[in-house]
């Protein structure tokens, strides 16, 4: 016989309500294509749960032409995160979708300060490498620019260092210089004191 305690426990673990905060936010019933995967990955259930709070309080902190404007990047990102299908690690490409919009909504609604970039020095110097490290934000993410061009890398786990990366971007700055690969570019620079 299992004690009274134990029974509330053991209901509780199985629960509509604790079986919800393991999934992600919407209806697995009817997850289609990459969906399914995230319904079957803890991780990016939790993910997706995180992305759905942060958008909906992105929303309700903007007013209604920017409300209007994130509607249709988000629907253009889930189309994004839809392709992730076509990558040959669908799991990176589905975290690594989530941790970028996850940023970006954070740095949109104005719930993180905008930090100070950081100028680099790299190879001839004949474009002006800069990187902006958000420390604040759930993930760790920095914003580069190079020339004209810019990315949004997240913080990856390294043993030494600090290493910022996304689809073309790849940054590991250790012992005051910085491994930078920049869409097939390869640099090393480091910080202008």
């Amino acid at each position: 016989m299992i004690p009274a305690k134990g029974l509330i426990l053991a209901l509780s673990a199985t629960s509509p309500l604790t079986m919800a905060d393991a999934g992600p936010s919407f209806d697995c019933t009817k997850a289609q294509g990459v969906e399914q995967q995230v319904c079957a990955s803890a991780e990016l259930s939790a993910l997706d749960r995180q992305m759905a709070d942060v958008y909906k309080d992105t929303l309700a902190a903007t007013d209604a032409a920017t409300q209007k404007r994130l509607r249709a990047e988000q629907r253009g990102w889930l189309k994004g995160r839809d392709d992730c299908w076509k990558a040959t690690d669908q799991n990176r490409c589905l975290t690594l979708s989530y941790q970028t919009r996850l940023v970006e909504l954070q740095i949109r609604s104005g719930a993180v300060a905008t930090p100070k970039s950081v100028a680099f020095a790299c190879g001839d110097a004949s474009k002006a490498f800069t990187a902006a490290f958000y420390n604040d934000t759930e993930p760790g993410a920095a914003f580069f620019t190079y020339g004209g061009d810019h990315a949004l890398a997240i913080s990856q786990r390294t043993a030494s260092g600090a290493r910022y990366s996304n689809d073309g971007v790849d940054f590991w700055e250790h012992q005051g210089e910085a491994k930078v690969e920049w869409y097939g570019t390869q640099m090393t620079c480091k910080p202008v004191r």
